[in-house]
């Protein structure tokens, strides 16, 4: 597969570098056609301003609704909700159009906050009972898509109310919303209220105001007041135009994606990752087997790893050819051989979801809809927020598949059974004491158990409600709020991984190079103790299989302490030596047998004094960089020198009452450390480096190649900011 052929990849950079110029000022515009997820995270999450492009068809269109709305009031004629009740309750008729709407408000502001969001006095009872408030982030996010949803001008709602919604993004008064009571059917009725009531200043609805150094809830009329915004009244169909609609599920989706988009390009990497800890055959990334297979996912997943681990020493089968006489394991276990199979279809599913949730952006989902050029309303649907759940529902399921590869790659690094060779639990000094990675293999279990618990489907949950009218509802912004507790989940899977990953790397580079480094040792001590006594023609060929030996019996003692390591390796070496000075003959075998024993004896000393000179000059200047893959030394790199993540030297480590420093540095727990890298991922730092590494080889493409089969299929084509 051709670089630029990889469709995941490259959308996924093209939303990074997307946000990044957000970052650094580029505009967001918003006119119904072109929100894209990387403007929603950058307003949500960064503090970028979004701006209403009032062009010429944007007003018209928002105007013809609202006469074509007037107009039909004007004949007598009956709307649904503006001179008809709501729902199922549709079959009454009012001709008291402000009253109604206020009627509307109060019967969808009815979820619960409690003293303790609404920074009230409250019960010490209720501290540990959580927030029931929505992420301040989310609102934001909803009230952005609700204003581009509304600017399509089918919703009879004036250009005005607009002009407010954007000023309290712009002036940061974001109102407190209820976390839970929407069902995604009617659109999100229940927190769109929130916004609406917000916006006209309702005492009862709290608004966050920022103070610069922090912030302060005030009542919507107080808040509304101080920023010098006047509080709206709500025309016919206004409320409905505002809550009528799927903006918060459609946002926090888009939340969602941004990060599984990077989380599913990162357990690429990590599976390059574990297969350099492990010293992997990796033959199985070869183009040959996914061009027998073409799936575009698997060919994209196959082609990514490879750009990855371009110019590792560590593993073989790529740029060093594999060794065809190896003993052990012939090839990789499933959780790496078979990963571009279990990506791949991830990564299509993916492509489909962020088609759903921007098509979702650019969308009218409210109802009645208003049609200004042909002049008519109609009645419909488009508050249905399927599409969105079928976009969470599918992100959480891949999210759940790749955090179960990377349980199994993470658990694979920590067992000496499994690793090829490092010790046990990945523990820098001795097993027997240090049991390092071994609670990071738990912890992981603990998060795989809740992702596959949450991944199940939340649309086989639907329950009849609102008198049976909506008997068939989404639960669109329920499958988003689990959807986003999976992304936090494999974020956590993803730091431990990169944490027991670099641990990994550190081991794997300092048990080559020290074998590497002992081969002139083994020798010269075999030289001066036996073969000047014991003249043998093949001495290179003893070499050869005492180090071959050595070697072996040093992976596979993983589990031993260092003592009892280099006694083995000693010991085990014996019989070679035996066997290739029992061709010679005449000699005595009982000053044999104690020149032999002599050189075991030397040999556990010398073995274990150079094992222990050289761990501490690692530990001191690791040259595991020199080693890796072009996006393994990236990122550890940022581990290791920004993060300043160190390389963990076993129970040392470990801080205790008046033993809190190590080299000048800080001791920590290892859930301080992994959660040093956590917080690098969730706050993007983190994803900086390995869209770095992504980019080498990515071509990437412009706007207009985003076509029908990747992406956009010409809908939020990403052009915000980039005109």
């Amino acid at each position: 597969m051709e670089h630029s052929a990889r469709p995941h990849a490259r959308a996924t950079y093209h939303a990074y570098k997307t946000l990044r110029g957000f970052l650094k000022g580029h505009k967001i515009q918003l006119n119904g056609e072109d929100l894209d997820i990387a403007a929603v995270v950058a307003v949500a999450k960064y503090g970028c301003m979004p701006h209403l492009d009032l062009n010429h068809d944007v007003l018209q269109g928002m105007n013809e609704s609202v006469e074509v709305l007037h107009n039909q009031l004007a004949k007598g004629y009956y709307v649904y909700g503006v001179n008809t009740g709501y729902g199922g309750s549709a079959d009454s008729r009012s001709d008291h159009h402000a009253a109604l709407q206020l009627a509307l408000m109060q019967l969808t502001q009815s979820a619960i906050t409690t003293s303790l969001e609404r920074g009230q006095n409250f019960s010490s009872a209720l501290q540990d009972i959580g927030s029931h408030a929505m992420p301040y982030s989310w609102v934001k996010a909803s009230m952005l898509v609700r204003e581009n949803q509304i600017l399509r001008g089918h919703s009879a709602v004036r250009i005005e109310v607009v002009q407010n919604l954007n000023e309290l993004i712009c002036k940061e008064l974001i109102p407190l919303i209820p976390l839970r009571g929407s069902i995604s059917a009617s659109g999100d009725l229940m927190p769109l209220s929130y916004i609406a009531g917000a916006l006209q200043g309702c005492p009862d609805i709290l608004i966050r105001t920022d103070q610069g150094q922090g912030y302060e809830l005030l009542p919507a009329d107080q808040a509304l007041q101080k920023a010098a915004i006047k509080p709206i009244l709500l025309a016919p169909k206004e409320g409905l135009g505002l809550i009528n609609g799927t903006a918060p599920s459609a946002a926090l989706a888009s939340l969602v994606l941004y990060e599984t988009h990077q989380l599913t390009i990162l357990s690429q990497y990590l599976t390059i990752l574990a297969s350099e800890v492990l010293g992997g055959n990796l033959e199985w990334l070869h183009p040959f087997i996914a061009d027998t297979r073409p799936h575009i996912g698997q060919e994209e997943a196959s082609a990514n790893m490879r750009a990855f681990v371009a110019g590792s020493r560590l593993v073989t089968g790529i740029d060093i050819e594999k060794d065809p006489f190896k003993t052990g394991l012939c090839q990789d276990r499933y959780a790496t051989r078979t990963s571009q199979q279990w990506i791949g279809p991830q990564l299509e599913d993916l492509m489909l979801a962020h088609q759903q949730v921007t098509i979702e952006l650019n969308s009218t989902s409210d109802n009645p809809l208003i049609d200004g050029s042909g002049l008519s309303i109609h009645s419909g649907g488009n508050f249905q927020a399927a599409s969105i759940t079928s976009a969470m529902e599918k992100a959480r399921l891949s999210l759940q598949m790749l955090g179960k590869m990377l349980f199994g790659q993470c658990t694979e690094m920590i067992n000496p059974a499994m690793n090829n060779g490092l010790p046990a639990n990945l523990a820098a000094d001795d097993p027997s004491l240090s049991f390092t990675m071994k609670g990071i293999d738990i912890n992981m279990a603990s998060y795989m158990s809740e992702l596959a618990f949450i991944a199940s489907p939340v649309s086989s949950h639907v329950q009849s409600a609102e008198q049976h009218n909506q008997a068939i509802n989404s639960l669109a912004f329920i499958s988003a709020r689990y959807s986003m507790t999976a992304v936090d989940l494999v974020s956590l899977m993803s730091a431990s991984s990169i944490y027991v990953g670099c641990q990994g790397l550190d081991l794997r580079v300092m048990q080559e190079t020290f074998l590497e480094s002992l081969q002139p040792t083994v020798k010269t001590i075999t030289n001066q103790m036996m073969t000047l006594h014991f003249p043998m023609p093949n001495i290179d060929d003893l070499h050869t299989k005492l180090f071959k030996n050595i070697t072996s019996v040093w992976t596979e003692t993983n589990s031993l302490d260092t003592t009892e390591r280099c006694e083995k390796v000693a010991s085990t070496s014996v019989s070679i030596l035996v066997s290739c000075l029992c061709i010679q003959q005449g000699w005595d075998n009982q000053i044999l047998i104690e020149h032999i024993e002599a050189w075991r004896i030397r040999m556990i000393g010398a073995i274990h004094d150079a094992y222990i000179i050289f761990r501490a000059q690692f530990f001191k200047n690791q040259t595991t960089v020199e080693y890796l893959g072009q996006a393994s030394k990236k990122i550890y790199s940022f581990v290791r020198h920004e993060l300043r993540v160190p390389f963990h030297r076993g129970l040392v480590e470990h801080p205790t009452p008046g033993d809190v420093m190590l080299d000048w540095r800080a001791k920590k727990t290892i859930g301080s450390w992994v959660g040093i890298i956590y917080e690098s991922l969730r706050d993007g730092r983190l994803y900086e480096v390995l869209m770095d590494a992504l980019s080498e080889g990515l071509v990437e493409v412009k706007t207009e190649d985003f076509t029908s089969d990747g992406w956009n299929n010409g809908v939020g084509n990403g052009t915000n900011g980039h005109a």
